[in-house]
């Protein structure tokens, strides 16, 4: 595999072109003599798998106001390193009410965002108020 593409997949995997922009990178390496040997399949996932940035949470409510948020996982993010801050006394009331961050203290980097890859929250209720949460 030549540096070019090997640059191309990198860029790909750490979400600063898109999968299609990746292949029009590659067809013009191609066209100029270069090239591009297959993926291998942990590539081709990389490059596949979309790259989680929201986490959403979307309430409807027939007559009512609409919920639409969406939270940047970055944010997620810097805010699992306050939690080392928070008063021990805090965390003892969260932990009374069955909120245990103890479970988020111990996330390391992009373990939050893997963690929530795979959350697909869905709620219908019988008058017709929807609630989704997941990742996008």
């Amino acid at each position: 595999m030549s540096e070019e593409t090997k640059k191309v997949l990198e860029m790909v995997a750490s979400g600063q072109i898109t999968a299609d922009d990746a292949e029009k990178l590659l067809e013009k390496l191609g066209a100029r003599g270069s090239t591009p040997a297959a993926p291998s399949p942990s590539e081709e996932a990389a490059s596949v798998a979309p790259k989680l940035r929201f986490l959403r949470v979307v309430v409807d409510s027939p007559d009512r106001d609409q919920v639409n948020v969406r939270v940047p996982l970055a944010f997620l993010r810097a805010g699992m390193k306050l939690l080392g801050v928070i008063p021990p006394q805090v965390s003892a009331k969260l932990a009374e009410n069955g909120i245990d961050l103890a479970a988020l203290r111990d996330l390391k980097g992009g373990e939050l965002v893997d963690e929530l890859k795979d959350l697909h929250v869905d709620v219908d209720s019988k008058n017709g108020e929807k609630v989704r949460v997941y990742c996008e």
